[in-house]
Order: structure tokens, then C-alpha cells, then sequence
């Protein structure tokens, strides 16, 4: 039989004094039972054990052993070496794995999008001849599985500064829906075909202003349909005030005109000048005042027969009053001659009579530079037009209005065809 193990805390037992102060006790024999034995029985065979010594402890069967200070180290090593994920139930791993599969699919489908509105500003600024590259913007999710079934729910369109001959648009909207893509998926698709599309036009005064007059001339909204200008216009070397009235009129489908009216040009403090038929130049209010208290000026005017004519003074009135001061400025005192001065047209007395204009204080070369320009000599500086670029044939313009910033005119279009097969 081998030995056991050598156990230095024997050799510390038998060192150890026996306490004078007790007896030794005598060892009796212990039966071990069972604990749910019945009373009276006899106890298993082997379970009788030396005397006051259980048969599970005894030093020979459970020899000491020095601890393994090693093994311990290596389990907590284990237990740090452990994954965070370790704990974690089945049911949420795999739904944390599946969303971030459904977070790759989403981003994939993001990116494509991303990247057929990029082509898509490219081709509509190539074709359309763009200074600069529209927005588009592609909606509906998912965005592949649109292009897979070849049917985009929508997409809306911006292209900033359009040119539109004298003026530029300052901006073209666009949403188109029901867009149904040509050709075979996914290089060879050639184009579109809008099912519906509407949209907006917008020009603002800023850009008129700028483009029109070069900043001489500032437009403004009259009312829904009209729109007024107002500024300054050197003409003869000698700075004019404009005031000018368009209204807006559609020419066609595609086409947007205004038709200049109700102008005049102001010569500060004297007489204004109004282009057309049956118009003229009209003395101010305050000049025919002027002029009525003035007896040389008053005495030019009565002179000239035509003229005297007009303001209603006959014949014998005139002679009188060229005669008698008192009975000049009786006549030219009277309320009723300052009104009929202010709507006497002195172009044709002008035209005979240039001195004349010297007296009332007007430059004759002046009124004959107005005279000699011909009506849409002063409209075109004013005037504009604006037409949707020949691409866009298939669509047609509607509902112009003026607002406060600027012109609006509704856009509309159906079955449009885009690219390749237009």
C-alpha cells in the first residue's frame, strides 16, 4: 500500500501539551445510521467506523493535498477572456443582426438613389443647355425596387436661371409623377415618359430690374395682371423720368408678353411727354401757374393763333389783351385758363414755333428728340417676352399672375416623353 502524503500539521499535534486540567475520555464505538432508518434496525454493512470518528472524514481516505494557486489564476483568466456577447439571449443577436442587414440595405438603396439623381442633373443640364445643373430630387421608397418594376412614384425638378431671351427666369419647378422609364434595365434605358406633370415659373423683378434697365428703371406690382415701372431715362443728354404701366398677355402655349401702356416721361418741374396717338407734351400744373402770373410768357402763347385757339380765347380777347396789362392779366388770371394751358399738347407748336418752347423753359431739342422716336422706340426698353426652351415643347403655360417678389405662371404637361425617345 502506498504511503500518504507527508502532513506537517501532525508533527505541530504531537508537540502540543496535554491540558493537565481535563481527563482523557473513553472512546466508545459510534454506529452510523441512516437517517431515515426505522429504529432498531441495523446499520448497513461498512458503516461502522473507528470510535468517535465519521467513516466520511476519515484521514485516510481524504488525504491533504498543498492548493493549486495555478488552476485558480487560469479559471479567472477564463472568465475575463469571456465575449460581452456571451450572456446575450439567441433572440437578440438575431435581431441585432438583422437590422443591421435591413441598415446595409437601406444605405445601398440611399447610395443608388443618390447616384441616379446625380446622372439625372447631368443629362437634363446637357440637354437643356443649363449655365448651371438643376436639383432633382428622386422620392418613394425603396428606391431599386422602383427602378426594378422600370416606374418612379415621383420627382421633382428645380433649375435655377433659365435664359428666356432679354430676361432670365430666375427659377423652373417641376414635379412629375407616374414616370415610367424606356429600355432595358440597367445601362440601356433611354428615356422617359411623364405621366403627369406640374410645375411653376417664376421671374423676379430683381433679375428685371438688372437685365431690363440696368438699374435705371425698378418694377413693381400694379395688380394681378399688371405691373408698373418706375425710374429714370436720359434721352438727348437730358435725364427723363419713366413711368410706364405693361400688362401681361400670353402668346400661345409656351409664350409670355407684356404690352407697354399708359407711359409717360416727365421733365422735372415743366411738362410731361406721353408717346401715341392723340398724346403729347402738357405743361405742369405749376408751370401754366407760372406762365399765367408771367406777362412775356403769357403774351408768346396768346400770340401763336393755334394756340390761343386751343385754350379758347378768341380772336378780339387775344388783341385786347396783348394791348392792356390789366386785361392780360385778367384773362390769363382766371382759374379756367391755367386748366386749359395744362391740356394744351404743345408738340405741334413746337414743331412751328421752337422759340416758343425757349420762353416756357423747354430745350427744343429735347421735345424734338421725343418727337422724331417713335412709339415702340420707347416700349422696347420696357418691354419683354419670355418663352419655355424648345426642349419643353410638350409642356404649356397657364394662370400668369403678378405677385409682390416677381411673375408666376403655372406650368402643366401630360404623357411627356424625355431623353432619347422624344
Amino acid at each position: 500500500m502506498p504511503s500518504r502524503p507527508h502532513n506537517p500539521y501532525e508533527e505541530l499535534a504531537e508537540l502540543a501539551d496535554p491540558d493537565p486540567r481535563t481527563e482523557p475520555l473513553p472512546l466508545l464505538p459510534v454506529r452510523l445510521t441512516h437517517p431515515e432508518a426505522e429504529p432498531g434496525t441495523e446499520p448497513e454493512p461498512g458503516l461502522e467506523t473507528e470510535p468517535g470518528i465519521p467513516s466520511d472524514t476519515d484521514a485516510d481516505d481524504d488525504p491533504w493535498s498543498p492548493p493549486d494557486h495555478r488552476r485558480a489564476k487560469r479559471r479567472r483568466r477564463r472568465r475575463r477572456s469571456r465575449s460581452p456577447f456571451a450572456a446575450v439571449p439567441r433572440a437578440l443577436k438575431l435581431l441585432i443582426a438583422a437590422l443591421l442587414c435591413g441598415g446595409i440595405l437601406v444605405l445601398a438603396d440611399r447610395c443608388a438613389q443618390m447616384y441616379a439623381e446625380k446622372k439625372a442633373q447631368q443629362k437634363l443640364q446637357q440637354e437643356l443647355h443649363l449655365a448651371a445643373a438643376p436639383q432633382v430630387d428622386i422620392h418613394g421608397f425603396p428606391f431599386l425596387t422602383q427602378v426594378l418594376e422600370k416606374r418612379l412614384q415621383r420627382v421633382d425638378v428645380t433649375v435655377p436661371h433659365v435664359a428666356a431671351e432679354r430676361v432670365s427666369l430666375a427659377e423652373v419647378r417641376a414635379s412629375a409623377r407616374d414616370i415610367r422609364l424606356t429600355g432595358s434595365l440597367p445601362n440601356a434605358v433611354r428615356g422617359a415618359v411623364v405621366g403627369d406633370l406640374d410645375g411653376e415659373v417664376r421671374l423676379s423683378f430683381d433679375d428685371m430690374n438688372r437685365e431690363l434697365a440696368a438699374s435705371q428703371v425698378r418694377f413693381s406690382r400694379r395688380d394681378d395682371h399688371a405691373i408698373g415701372a418706375d425710374g429714370k431715362l436720359t434721352i438727348a443728354g437730358q435725364e427723363l423720368r419713366v413711368r410706364a404701366q405693361a400688362r401681361l398677355q400670353l402668346s400661345g402655349r409656351q409664350s409670355l408678353s407684356t404690352n407697354v401702356d399708359d407711359m409717360s416721361l416727365d421733365l422735372p418741374g415743366i411738362a410731361t411727354y406721353r408717346p401715341g396717338k392723340g398724346r403729347g407734351l402738357t405743361l405742369h400744373h405749376e408751370t401754366a401757374e407760372r406762365i399765367s402770373r408771367d406777362a412775356a410768357r403769357a403774351k408768346a402763347l396768346l400770340s401763336v393763333p393755334a394756340l390761343a385757339e386751343r385754350l379758347g380765347v378768341s380772336r378780339a380777347d387775344v388783341a385786347t389783351a396783348l394791348r392792356s396789362e390789366e386785361e392780360l392779366h385778367r384773362l390769363t388770371g382766371a382759374p379756367r385758363f391755367v386748366e386749359a394751358l395744362t391740356r394744351v399738347n404743345l408738340v405741334d407748336a413746337a414743331v412751328d414755333h421752337p422759340w416758343l418752347l425757349k420762353k416756357l423753359g423747354i430745350d427744343p431739342h429735347l421735345i424734338t428728340a421725343l418727337t422724331s422716336m417713335r412709339l415702340p422706340e420707347f416700349t422696347d426698353r420696357l418691354a419683354y417676352s419670355f418663352s419655355l426652351p424648345k426642349e419643353a415643347r410638350n409642356l404649356r403655360l397657364r394662370d400668369v399672375r403678378v405677385e409682390k417678389d416677381g411673375i408666376r405662371a403655372s406650368l402643366e404637361g401630360v404623357e411627356l416623353p424625355v431623353g432619347a425617345d422624344s
